[in-house]
C-alpha cells in the first residue's frame, strides 16, 4: 500500500509600499499558512502570486505596475491588493485592470477575506487537516515578514484627514482603531515570540481611539481606554517584561502628544516621534489642509524637549506645494534650522490622480520642485550631522541588525534614534576583547566614536 502524496499549493507575495500595508501582507500570510498553503519566494516556484501594491504617489504607482507586469511575465496567475487596487484609471474603472486586464483579481487595502476568496477560486484550499495549522507563526500576532527582532504594530486602519495632497481616505476609509485589548495581545505575542522593538503604525497614530470616543476596552480582565496615552502605559509595561523598545510612529503634534512625553523621559517608550510636519508656512499648510496647527509647532518641540531632553523627532515635508513663493519655502528652511528636526525626509510635490491640490492654482514647475527639495536636504542634512557630531564619545544602547561571525569584524546596530529602513544606523567595530560577541536581535552597549554621513561608528563595549 502506497501512501499518497499531497501537493501542497505555493502562494508567491510581493508586499510594497509602507509598514501599514506590510502588516495587511503579514495578515494575508498568516491566514495562507492557517489554511495549509505553502509560500513561494519566487514567481516560478508559485502557483499563483498575490501582490500587495501601493498607490500613494506616481513613483510608487509606476513601481507596483511594473511588479504586477513583471508576475505576470514569470507566473502568469496573479491577485492585486493594497491602496493601487483602489485607484480609477482614466475612463473611471479600475486602473489595475485597465493597465493590466489579465490579472486574476483586484482588491483594495486591509482585504485579507477578499483575496483568501480570490485564492480559493484559483488554487483551491488543501484539505490536508496536519496542515491547517499555522507553522512558524507568532500565534496571536502570526507571521511576520520584518526580522524577528522588531515587527510594525498597526493599532489602526484609515484617516479622518482631508488634506489636500493626499488620497489616503479615499483608499483606506476613515479611522478605524483597532479594539486595545486585541492590540495589546498582539503586543504581548509579539514581545514573548523574541521582538525586542515593537514599532507602533497607523494613518494618525495621535488619534487613535477617536473614532469610538476612547470607550473602555478590557486586557486580561482590565479596563483599559481605548486612547494613545493608555495605550502607550501599556505597551511600556509589556516591554520592560521583555527588556523590549517600543517605537511611535505618524504621530501628529497634538496636544495630547505631550501626555506620553513622561513615559519617554523615563525610558519607557522610546524617546522617538515620527511626525509628519510637511510644511511650516501657515498659508502652505491651510492649502494643505493639515490638522494641526503650524504656528504651534516650534512651542510644541520645545516644550516636548522640556519634558525629554533626549528626544529625537524625524518629520517629512513638501517643498514646491501648489502656490508656495520663495518666501513661503525659505520660511520652511528657517523651520528647520530653529526645529533642529533630527531626521527629515523631502518630496518634491507630485500631482496625485484624484488628490484636491491638482486644482490648486499656481502649480509650480517640475525644475522648481525638485529644486527646492535638493535645497531643503542640503540644510536638513547639515542640521542633522551637526546633531550627530554631538553624539561622538557618548555610551550608546544599541540593536544589533547584523553580526556575521559573531560580530567578530564589527557589525550593523540601531541606537533609540534609528528607525529600521528609514534612519541611520550605527556601524559597529570590531569588539577589542575576544570575549565579546555580538548577536542578531541583542543589544549592546556602544561608545560613539565617529560620524559617517549620516550614521555613527561605534566600539562595542
Amino acid at each position: 500500500m502506497t501512501e499518497e502524496i499531497i501537493a501542497v499549493p505555493r502562494i508567491g507575495m510581493v508586499s510594497l509600499g509602507c509598514p501599514k500595508a506590510l502588516t495587511d501582507s503579514e495578515l494575508i500570510l498568516t491566514q495562507l499558512r492557517a489554511e495549509g498553503y505553502e509560500t513561494s519566494k519566487s514567481y516560478e516556484g508559485a502557483d499563483l502570486v498575490i501582490v500587495n501594491t501601493c498607490g500613494f504617489i506616481d513613483d510608487a504607482v509606476r513601481e507596483s505596475l511594473d511588479t504586477i507586469g513583471e508576475a505576470l511575465s514569470a507566473n502568469g496567475k496573479v491577485i492585486v491588493t493594497g491602496c493601487l487596487g483602489a485607484k480609477a484609471g482614466d475612463d473611471g474603472g479600475n486602473l489595475v485592470r485597465q493597465m493590466h486586464p489579465s490579472v486574476l483579481a483586484v482588491t483594495g487595502p486591509h482585504a485579507t477575506q477578499e483575496v483568501m476568496d480570490a485564492v480559493h477560486i484559483h488554487v483551491p484550499k488543501p484539505h490536508d487537516p496536519f496542515l491547517d495549522l499555522v507553522p512558524e507563526s507568532r500565534g496571536i500576532a502570526g507571521i511576520k515578514l520584518t526580522p524577528r527582532h522588531y515587527a510594525y504594530l498597526k493599532i489602526s486602519e484609515g484617516c479622518n484627514h482631508r488634506c489636500t495632497f493626499c488620497i489616503i481616505p479615499s483608499m483606506r476609509g476613515d479611522l478605524v482603531s483597532r479594539p486595545i485589548g486585541d492590540v495589546l495581545n498582539e503586543a504581548r505575542a509579539l514581545f514573548e515570540s523574541g521582538v525586542k522593538e515593537l514599532l507602533v503604525v497607523s494613518q494618525d497614530t495621535s488619534a487613535y481611539g477617536v473614532d469610538v470616543k476612547y470607550r473602555t476596552g478590557f486586557f486580561d480582565g482590565q479596563p483599559v481606554k481605548t486612547r494613545l496615552f493608555e495605550l502607550c502605559q501599556r505597551l511600556a509595561t509589556l516591554a520592560e517584561d521583555h527588556g523590549a523598545w517600543v517605537r511611535l510612529h505618524y504621530v501628529y503634534p497634538y496636544p495630547s502628544v505631550d501626555e506620553v512625553l513622561p513615559l519617554m523621559a523615563q525610558g519607557r517608550i522610546l524617546p522617538y516621534l515620527d511626525v509628519p510636519f510637511q510644511h511650516a508656512h501657515p498659508d502652505v499648510l491651510k492649502r494643505m489642509k493639515r490638522p494641526a496647527s503650524g504656528e504651534r509647532n516650534l512651542e510644541r518641540l520645545a516644550r516636548w524637549r522640556e519634558l525629554c531632553p533626549e528626544i529625537v523627532v524625524r518629520s517629512t515635508f513638501i517643498a514646491g506645494f501648489p502656490g508656495e513663493t520663495e518666501a513661503e519655502f525659505e520660511t520652511l528652511l528657517d523651520f528647520v534650522r530653529e526645529a533642529q528636526i533630527d531626521r527629515a525626509g523631502c518630496f518634491a510635490y507630485s500631482p496625485v490622480k484624484g488628490a484636491t491640490a491638482n486644482e490648486l492654482p499656481g502649480q509650480l514647475p517640475q525644475a522648481v520642485r525638485e529644486e527646492r527639495q535638493a535645497r531643503f536636504m542640503a540644510v536638513a542634512e547639515a542640521v542633522s550631522i551637526a546633531k550627530l557630531k554631538r553624539r561622538v564619545g557618548a555610551t550608546m544602547q544599541v540593536l544589533i541588525d547584523h553580526a556575521p561571525a559573531l560580530g567578530r569584524k564589527g557589525g550593523i546596530a540601531r541606537s533609540y534614534a534609528d528607525a529600521p529602513e528609514i534612519d541611520g544606523t550605527v556601524r559597529l567595530l570590531p569588539p577589542e576583547k575576544a570575549s565579546k560577541t555580538l548577536k542578531v536581535g541583542e543589544f549592546t552597549r556602544a561608545r560613539i566614536v565617529a560620524t559617517d554621513g549620516h550614521d555613527l561608528v561605534a566600539l562595542p563595549i
